[in-house]
């Protein structure tokens, strides 16, 4: 990047917050799964203003601009691909208004989700989206993927939270979508369009929350199953019954047997599949829930059942799914995760073709996740070898074939970036793909925000 644009940005944001270092710049040139380029440009604005004037910059001398909140993303939506400025939001991350009338959040794109949960909660408050990275993602970043969580089932995804945002478009001018009341059908949902757009459509700068009343009791149900497939067809059975968890969390015999491994909880010999499920609400309402959960689990041959209200016991069950991510690199050394989903009546059949192609590849194929909304994380662990790599690229093509057939989606939470973006037209038509793309050169002429991201 030439000095003269560099001078100019300095003189927007200040010297101090713009990092030029090649140690810095590589630091940004990945998230938690994607390798990219290095960024000509780290950016650390404090403003929507500055968001706006450094984007008018890169309309005037076309150069690409790359939001990032904490880099924790599973698909490369916040990794530069040939170059450019990367606008990073840590500056930007306050939590501006907890509304406890109307229970609404104001915050920047910056906060932490963890902190903002943590905040609300001494009001009484609850904000119920809780993606795997909850303690260290941002705000911003959950919204730019619409990220989701265990708590999905019960309580949506982050887009349900949204009430209105404040944008700056591609082209530098600042918009205010939405509103901060419960209903608003004025114009265009822009809101909606924005969320889950993975940076390509408008930079993020404020985002108005819904909040609701935090639950009374929590009760915590582990069940243990000889049977993979018992434990799926038990999601199934407990839906069936009208009883609708806060969430349903599932881990396969591979996962389970990582996950003991890296931190004992002193489960019995070769189980084939676990449920986590959580219930919440008033201290009656668990009671029975729990009682109901309790039996259908029992009804559906799980071998082992607890069931607990207390905190620290809870904490303790939860533990082998909390360390599952990072466990599975016991295994090998590299991981392609994906986070297909299907109908919830379909999740036994995908459990079996999984475990089928894990003996067909030969490589470690794990299933674990929101098993409660059909959300499935998919891991394929392998060696850092051409062969491994192929055979891994030939799984997930196989994974994502048998996802559609079920009538599921490629993605629910980790977005498309670039590591999905070659499979789009296995669920999308050519037709609606390249309605998506009008909207993206209708919003950035000048293909300047976030570049390459989703469509390949």
């Amino acid at each position: 990047m030439e000095n003269r644009i560099i001078e100019e940005i300095i003189k927007i944001v200040g010297k101090e917050n713009v990092l030029t270092s090649i140690e810095d710049r590589r630091c940004y040139s990945y998230d938690a799964r994607t390798d990219g380029a290095i960024p000509d440009l780290i950016v650390l604005p404090s403003s929507s203003g500055e968001v706006s004037q450094i984007l008018i910059l890169a309309n005037k001398y076309l150069f690409p601009v790359i939001p990032r909140g904490q880099g924790s993303g599973l698909t490369g939506g916040a990794v530069p691909l040939n170059g450019g400025v990367v606008l990073s939001f840590t500056r930007m991350n306050s939590i501006l208004e907890i509304d406890t009338k109307n229970l609404i959040a104001i915050v920047e794109p910056g906060a932490i989700t963890f902190l903002l949960q943590e905040e609300v909660a001494k009001y009484g408050l609850f904000y119920p989206p809780d993606p795997a990275s909850y303690k260290y993602s941002s705000i911003g970043g959950n919204v730019a993927e619409c990220a989701g969580g265990p708590n999905s089932l019960k309580y949506g995804v982050t887009r349900d939270y949204v009430l209105g945002l404040e944008v700056v478009k591609p082209t530098g001018e600042i918009i205010h979508t939405g509103v901060r009341t419960m209903k608003g059908v004025v114009g265009y949902d822009l809101t909606r369009l924005f969320v889950g757009s993975e940076g390509t459509l408008g930079v993020i700068t404020k985002i108005i929350l819904k909040l609701i009343p935090l639950p009374e009791a929590k009760a915590t149900i582990l069940a243990l199953f000889q049977e993979v497939e018992d434990a799926a067809e038990t999601v199934s059975a407990i839906i069936e019954a009208r009883i609708v968890p806060s969430t349903i969390e599932f881990l396969d015999r591979a996962s389970i047997k990582c996950s003991e491994q890296a931190n004992p909880m002193g489960l019995p010999e070769g189980i084939g599949g676990m449920l986590l499920i959580e219930v919440d609400g008033n201290e009656e309402a668990i009671k029975s829930q729990a009682e109901k959960i309790k039996k259908i689990v029992l009804e559906n041959k799980a071998i082992q059942c607890t069931v607990t209200q207390d905190p620290k016991e809870a904490d303790k069950l939860w533990l082998a799914r909390r360390t599952l991510s990072q466990a599975t690199y016991n295994l090998n050394p590299i991981k392609i995760a994906e986070d297909v989903v299907v109908p919830r009546s379909k999740i036994p059949v995908l459990i079996r073709a999984l475990e089928e192609m894990e003996k067909k590849y030969g490589i470690p194929i794990l299933s674990f996740g929101h098993a409660g909304d059909g959300n499935f994380h998919v891991s394929i662990m392998i060696q850092d070898t051409a062969e491994d790599r192929e055979k891994a690229e030939e799984a997930v093509k196989e994974i994502f074939t048998e996802t559609i057939r079920l009538g599921g989606t490629l993605s629910g939470e980790h977005g498309i970036g670039i590591s999905k973006a070659p499979y789009l037209g296995m669920e999308l038509s050519p037709e609606t793909i390249s309605t998506m793309k009008d909207i993206k050169k209708l919003f950035d002429p000048n293909n300047i925000l976030n570049p390459g991201k989703i469509f390949s």
